[in-house]
């Protein structure tokens, strides 16, 4: 899939790290600043970044930008066209998804280095064929009844920082 490269699009298929210590995946994500603030995330943890398209907004997008101020420039992210590229891409990590509807608990799956975490659609989660809630790799945060779910984010911020503390690579 041939990709224009923009200082915020590094979809050349060069790696600035060739083995992450985790992997963020947004499928088909919708909203821009999400995406951006995901990627200052993935940044502060050495995380790679990947987006299966389509993605709802233009990778050129200021609020994308602003979001992810100026660490784009640091970021791994690749862009991939479909799930099934992403899986042979990541053929054979281990891959978490993350669902309001899982019924386990982030804080009982036991991470590794190198693990991969998949975020859904902010409008619609992960579809059923990518997704079973009762996979035991299919995640939750716990909130009260009185939350429909948390912002994007904020989940993949509180997901990445799990990880680190399970892990121990950062100090």
């Amino acid at each position: 899939m041939d990709q224009p490269t923009s200082p915020i699009d590094k979809s050349n298929g060069t790696a600035s790290s060739p083995s992450p210590p985790v992997h963020v995946v947004l499928y088909q994500p919708e909203i821009p600043q999400n995406t951006g603030n995901i990627g200052r995330s993935c940044v502060a943890v050495g995380a790679k970044l990947w987006i299966v398209e389509p993605a709802s907004f233009s990778f050129e997008e200021r609020r994308l930008r602003r979001a992810g101020l100026d660490y784009w420039q640091h970021l791994d992210i690749e862009r991939v066209p479909n799930w099934e590229t992403l899986t042979s891409k990541l053929d054979p990590a281990r891959f978490f998804f993350l669902s309001k509807f899982a019924k386990r608990h982030l804080w009982d799956a036991p991470m590794s280095v190198g693990d991969v975490f998949v975020f859904g659609r902010e409008t619609s989660g992960l579809p059923s064929h990518i997704m079973d809630p009762h996979d035991e790799r299919a995640l939750r945060l716990p909130t009260t009844e009185k939350v429909r779910s948390l912002n994007l984010a904020t989940t993949a911020g509180i997901v990445l920082y799990e990880h680190v503390r399970q892990c121990s690579y950062l100090s």
